[in-house]
């Protein structure tokens, strides 16, 4: 009920912000049961097997176990990326998905989930002491991406498991993020075909666990 009563909103600019009145039916009849179990699991990691197949650890020491996977950023590594932090990245074919995890972060600046197709990034949400923010990366735009919004009353917890779903279906993404935030973003370029999703950070330690992904 709570991501269905957030549509009920005064419209805004449908490439600008969340989903307007004229995509609601169409968007209520396409999402049928999205996020509700229904689709096929095609990916479980637990983080119980360091050498994981699918997963791609990078830009730090990981480490795995019963709690998840865990990483402190190195500041070396981080200047030696460009100013990018540790990430999992794992490479699937995908055009709509449900993708859900837990972390939990220590000190931490940021916490980033995006997915990528093959021209770059398609979709990201970005977790901070501000808030979250929701982007698009439109192919054909002068800018490198578009805010979607800016959701200021939801900033990234310290100390603190926070489960998150995203479901991409179509031009709509819908983000769960703990007990209470539900809301769906809308954007064309969402509809694009994906390749691969990421988990990232910067700064601090971080820690994912219980990451599904369904298709």
């Amino acid at each position: 009920m709570v991501g269905i009563m957030s549509l009920f909103k005064a419209p805004r600019n449908r490439f600008f912000g969340t989903i307007t009145f004229p995509a609601l039916a169409a968007v209520l009849l396409t999402w049928g049961n999205a996020g509700s179990g229904a689709d096929a699991v095609i990916l479980t990691d637990n983080f119980s097997d360091p050498k994981f197949s699918q997963r791609k650890a990078m830009r730090g020491d990981w480490s795995f176990g019963e709690e998840g996977a865990t990483v402190t950023q190195n500041d070396e590594l981080y200047r030696q990326y460009k100013d990018h932090g540790p990430i999992l990245i794992y490479d699937l074919p995908l055009v709509d998905a449900e993708v859900n995890f837990r972390f939990k972060a220590e000190n931490a600046k940021t916490v980033v989930f995006t997915a990528n197709g093959e021209a770059g990034h398609i979709f990201r949400f970005v977790l901070s002491e501000a808030g979250l923010s929701v982007r698009a990366f439109p192919p054909d735009s002068e800018s490198k991406s578009i805010a979607l919004g800016m959701e200021k009353d939801l900033p990234l917890k310290a100390n603190e498991w926070t489960k998150v779903t995203v479901v991409l279906k179509g031009s709509t993404a819908r983000i769960q993020i703990g007990d209470t935030f539900d809301k769906i973003f809308e954007h064309p370029s969402y509809a694009a075909p994906k390749t691969n999703i990421s988990v990232g950070f910067s700064f601090g330690t971080l820690t994912v666990a219980d990451l599904v992904v369904k298709g």
